[in-house]
């Protein structure tokens, strides 16, 4: 595997490089101090893999990664740095990261991340992988929070997602059946939905 090593800490880069170097399948082609150095490195040498740092001088492997996979979306890039960052875990995914995994880890772990990698899978170290399920749990808390609905409209939406009918709702809750189909007409307004079936399919992707 052809591979760019990226990092502003020399030492850090050399050590990487000769890691790599020991294995037989890798070939370190090119080394960088920055993501606009990573990016040209990719222009020029067309690496399999590029293994960056995230906080950089210049340019950092965030936008690295972006500029990389928006021109050369083959080439697979992992994320490896001190930093167990939220927004920089999200937004490396995001700009497509195959990896983000941390400098603590062993040294034989990082090289079988990078295998893993190269032979198609997404690598992310353990402590790294749950930050990221927290954050999917808090972005999915969010989405319920920017839609505003009632509390009633919420019950409402809950029984439609159990395939409960107006009539069985009304009864459920103590309201006419009127009220209960009004609330049901708010909510496909409100969530631009078209008919009750996709209110219910939107439940239960959601809730």
């Amino acid at each position: 595997m052809r591979v760019i090593v990226v990092d502003d800490d020399a030492l850090i880069r050399d050590s990487l490089t000769m890691l790599l170097e020991l294995e037989a399948d890798f070939e370190v082609i090119g080394v960088g101090d920055n993501g606009q150095e990573a990016f040209a490195l990719c222009q020029k040498e067309q690496p399999d893999l590029v293994l960056m740092d995230i906080r950089m001088p210049v340019m950092d492997g965030v936008l690295g990664t972006k500029l990389i996979k928006e021109h050369f979306p083959a080439i697979k890039v992992v994320i490896l740095t001190t930093f167990k960052d939220d927004e920089y875990i999200r937004e490396a995914l995001k700009n497509g990261a195959e990896g983000y995994i941390l400098k603590s880890q062993p040294a034989d772990s990082i090289v079988d991340s990078l295998r893993a990698v190269g032979k198609g899978s997404i690598v992310l170290e353990r402590a790294v992988a749950s930050s990221l399920s927290a954050m999917l749990k808090e972005d999915k808390k969010k989405a319920k929070t920017d839609l505003q609905l009632t509390d009633r409209e919420m019950e409402i939406l809950e029984l439609v997602g159990q395939g409960q009918t107006n009539r069985e709702i009304a009864e459920i809750l103590f309201l006419s059946e009127g009220t209960v189909r009004n609330y049901v007409t708010a909510l496909l307004e409100k969530l631009n939905l078209r008919d009750r079936t996709q209110l219910a399919i939107f439940y239960l992707k959601n809730y």
